[in-house]
């Protein structure tokens, strides 16, 4: 992901759910990005281009031992 979606992403994802939130590129993957709570790891948000439309999904798994 380029630097400037990274920094949009971020500030939608701070807006949405608090500063405590950050969006980080992933190092050897440029399709995605890492989402943080802090220096706790949440999920991956991706971008999908697909039919010509631009649209980012974000995936989080929940483990059992975090419930």
């Amino acid at each position: 992901m380029k630097p400037e979606e990274i920094k949009k992403l971020d500030a939608y994802f701070k807006r949405m759910f608090g500063q405590n939130i950050s969006v980080k590129a992933r190092p050897r993957k440029n399709d995605s990005a890492e989402v943080y709570a802090g220096e706790e790891f949440l999920g991956v948000v991706f971008k999908d281009e697909e039919d010509g439309d631009l649209s980012y999904n974000f995936s989080m798994a929940i483990l059992d031992v975090d419930l």
